[in-house]
């Protein structure tokens, strides 16, 4: 397969998984572990998150653009101060966890058990809480929690940082249109960071191995693809639960484990 072609794929994987909570960092990885497709570095993992970053903040444009002229009004300030928390919290933690030596597992089994574990997670929340979620303003208790769920899923590939944040909103009480505003927004930052980090640590000590036409390339593809899944997922959640996206997790899960032997 051309290398290009393998990255449009991978791009295009990041794009329809970013925002939905499945997990594209797993997506990514099982894709690259199937031997399927070229195995790429972190930068390019992490990096082309920032398309999809890219497709939030055109869909969010109005609702952004609301927020900056109104600052001066308690419910606008409000919000944006829960996102700086939430964003704060999730960049220490990430700090953090560099300092610590932290690296992304490689490795199917973490992955599938985590994948799995989130599904069951989704069918839980939703049969147990989902119904009573009906709250519209975010807490900080909500905000808190919400940047304590984004570490967990940066670390643990397959968790979903969309899955994460958007549940334990919802869990919370947060009904879930509410709940993947928030998600959506704070994404924005985190995500851009998350890349901003990678091309500074690329840029001050450079890697031969590091190809920019294609990390741009599948930016590109994702910021596209993502696009159509935000705009989609945001009508979805106006009438829909999240849990057929439990039921996939699960059978994905076990699916992984059960290729172990093979995806290694």
């Amino acid at each position: 397969m051309p290398e290009w072609l393998g990255v449009v794929l991978l791009g295009v994987i990041e794009g329809v998984t970013e925002f939905l909570p499945v997990s594209s960092t797993g997506h990514l990885l099982l894709a690259e572990n199937s031997h399927l497709l070229p195995p790429q570095s972190e930068l390019f993992n992490v990096v082309i998150q920032g398309g999809a970053v890219l497709a939030v903040f055109l869909a969010f444009w109005g609702r952004i653009r609301a927020l900056c002229a109104n600052l001066g009004e308690p419910a606008a300030r409000d919000y944006v101060f829960k996102l700086v928390v939430a964003f704060v919290l999730t960049g220490i933690g990430g700090l953090v966890a560099k300092r610590a030596g932290f690296v992304l597992p490689k490795e199917v089994e973490p992955i599938a058990w985590a994948t799995l574990g989130g599904g069951i997670a989704i069918l839980v929340i939703e049969w147990t809480r989902g119904a009573r979620a009906i709250d519209t303003r975010i807490t900080w208790p909500m905000a808190v929690a919400v940047g304590l769920a984004q570490i967990l899923a940066a670390v643990l590939p397959g968790t979903s940082r969309a899955a994460a944040t958007i549940l334990v909103a919802v869990a919370l009480g947060l009904n879930r249109p509410a709940a993947t505003a928030f998600s959506f927004l704070l994404g924005i930052p985190t995500l851009v960071a998350a890349s901003g980090y990678e091309i500074y640590r690329e840029l001050a000590h450079p890697s031969a191995a590091t190809d920019w036409g294609m990390v741009a390339l599948g930016t590109a593809v994702s910021a596209i693809v993502a696009f159509g899944v935000v705009r989609w997922l945001l009508r979805w959640v106006q009438t829909h639960t999240f849990v057929v996206f439990g039921w996939y997790r699960i059978a994905l899960g076990l699916s992984m484990l059960v290729l172990g032997d093979y995806l290694r």
